[in-house]
């Protein structure tokens, strides 16, 4: 019975505020690698372009991702020359040491420009040859935001 209290606390705040979670795969790294165990912020939804956000995908709903943000509502994205574009101007990515591959079945189509449209954003791994995102299956809803990568670690992977 004393437990009780202990118990409904942690419900709510793992629900709410802040919970674990587990990278599965490498589309993150360098950043983040595969088994980092990591906090997620689940209050805060004031996301800024380079937020290293949690979230679903329409096409998996099963299965939950974790990737850069890189272009909000309303912002254009292009990617030309493995080279990314944000409103017209070459994106800086320190994170990522790769160039910006595209798929030939995939979404996003080389020097095509692309408005993000209203409560969408894109998002994209910073392992960008093994990392399944925008480029692939399109714009992301923001409801399907889980939450925000919190930069602590409660574990680090292998």
């Amino acid at each position: 019975m004393i437990l009780l209290p202990f118990f409904a606390i942690y419900i709510v705040v793992t629900q709410f505020i802040i919970a674990p979670s587990g990278i599965s795969g490498n589309s993150m790294s360098p950043t983040l690698k595969n088994r980092d165990g990591i906090w997620i912020k689940k209050y805060n939804n004031n996301y800024q372009s380079g937020d290293i956000i949690i979230f679903k995908s329409s096409k998996n709903p099963d299965i939950e991702y974790i990737s850069r943000l890189i272009a909000l509502p309303k912002d254009k994205i292009k990617i030309q020359q493995g080279k990314v574009y944000l409103n017209g101007k070459l994106l800086q990515e320190p994170y990522t040491k790769t160039p910006t591959n595209l798929w030939e079945d995939g979404f996003v189509k080389e020097g095509e420009e692309y408005k993000i449209p209203d409560n969408e954003i894109f998002v994209m791994g910073d392992n960008r040859p093994r990392s399944s995102d925008s480029r692939e299956f399109g714009f992301i809803n923001i409801s399907l935001i889980i939450g925000k990568y919190s930069n602590y670690k409660y574990w680090e992977g292998k």
